[in-house]
């Protein structure tokens, strides 16, 4: 059974994913924190809508990856400098960047009013 996700929650999760410098990373635990959940159902929402953000910048608390990700994380890692030890894990202790309450999106009101 797929997960149902909350559009808001998805949303925070996204927003979260979408801040992170490149060549750093976050954890799945670090973004449950600020969205108020905890880290697998981060890891289920982003696996469910996060394909247009960048997902490798998320990582277990240990900096490795599920197996299923790894071969396009490390492009994405060398690419970008986000430091790796020799085991394949990211030093999460060296690119760990904390996320912050995503900003709710800025919305603009418009006068609808006609005349003086």
């Amino acid at each position: 059974m797929a997960a149902v996700f909350d559009e808001a929650y998805v949303e925070a999760v996204l927003r979260c994913v979408e801040a992170v410098p490149r060549g750093r990373v976050t954890t799945y635990g670090a973004i449950g924190d600020v969205v108020g959940s905890g880290p697998r159902l981060v890891g289920r929402a982003l696996a469910a809508s996060g394909d247009g953000v960048p997902w490798w910048r998320v990582v277990r608390a240990d900096g490795s990856l599920p197996p299923s990700h790894g071969p396009r994380a490390r492009e994405a890692y060398a690419a970008e400098g986000t430091p790796v030890r020799p085991s394949g894990r990211v030093a999460v202790a060296d690119a760990f960047w904390q996320p912050t309450p995503p900003r709710p999106p800025v919305v603009s009101a418009v006068d609808d009013e006609v005349g003086p």
